[in-house]
């Protein structure tokens, strides 16, 4: 994979985070009701995964809750299949994802490109399931958590967890990658536990923070917003032509394989740490 050179100008990205930041729900979450249409959970999943919802929209998502929330989703998809969970998304989207979109994140997205930025969706979620988000979206690259797959089957484990400090070495990655100045760059989160992505670029924004995220805010200086108006995304931005959406396939596909890059590279690097 080529690298910018030297001498090539620096480019400019925008970070976005998912939960509570661009979509108004947890996306790892927001699936239950399809999942058990399809039989891969059942009636008491349902519940337990509507609870955890109902505590991620009410709390703040601090590490004990995000750790819950991770072992919650890791224990219920151990065993299933890799490609029905992808079509169940795919075929889902539109219906449970779509509505939950801030207006204000969509707007603030059209504009970063507009500007000639590039957008960057990174969450903990699973890539299953921010891949075709990001698709939706129309972002430009995506980075997010990888399970362990053995035989087409979730294992429970993960291969990389796109939370915290792994947020931002995904940044970095990505920076290197695409010769990205993350000193001109933006990032914009709800959670403190997303500080470490904040703290690696020149613009960090705080977005419907939680109570710790808006005293740093403050502290630093760093603007916050707030985003309380989910809407369809096709009210928000045209159908795109049959040329554009050639384009945003083409797009899609150059993304995957640089999310492969980004993930072998920081595999790579954890081995080396490791050693």
């Amino acid at each position: 994979m080529s690298m910018p050179s030297a001498d090539q100008p620096r480019r400019v990205a925008a970070f976005f985070d998912l939960d509570k930041t661009v979509i108004a729900k947890s996306s790892a979450l927001a699936f239950s009701r399809p999942f058990f249409d399809e039989g891969l959970i059942n009636r008491r999943s349902v519940l337990k995964s509507s609870y955890a919802q109902f505590l991620f929209l009410v709390t703040a998502a601090d590490h004990d809750q995000v750790e819950n929330l991770r072992r919650h989703v890791t224990d219920m998809c151990r065993g299933w299949d890799v490609e029905q969970v992808r079509t169940i998304v795919n075929e889902t989207l539109d219906d449970i994802v779509n509505p939950l979109v801030f207006a204000e994140a969509a707007d603030l997205i059209t504009d970063h490109r507009a500007r000639g930025h590039d957008v960057v969706l990174i969450s903990a979620s699973g890539r299953e399931m921010v891949e075709p988000i990001g698709e939706m979206l129309g972002v430009d690259h995506v980075d997010a958590s990888d399970m362990k797959v053995v035989d087409g089957h979730y294992t429970g484990e993960l291969e990389f967890y796109c939370y915290g400090a792994n947020k931002a070495a995904a940044m970095a990655t990505r920076a290197e990658i695409h010769g990205y100045d993350l000193a001109e760059c933006y990032a914009y989160s709800d959670s403190i536990t997303d500080l470490p992505m904040l703290s690696a670029v020149g613009h960090p924004v705080a977005v419907n923070p939680d109570r710790q995220l808006r005293k740093r805010a403050a502290d630093e200086g760093w603007p916050v917003l707030s985003f309380n108006r989910p809407v369809p995304l096709r009210t928000r931005i045209p159908t795109p032509s049959s040329r554009m959406a050639a384009a945003l396939a083409l797009g899609a596909g150059v993304a995957a394989a640089s999310g492969l890059g980004v993930h072998t590279l920081l595999a790579r690097r954890h081995r080396d740490r490791s050693a």
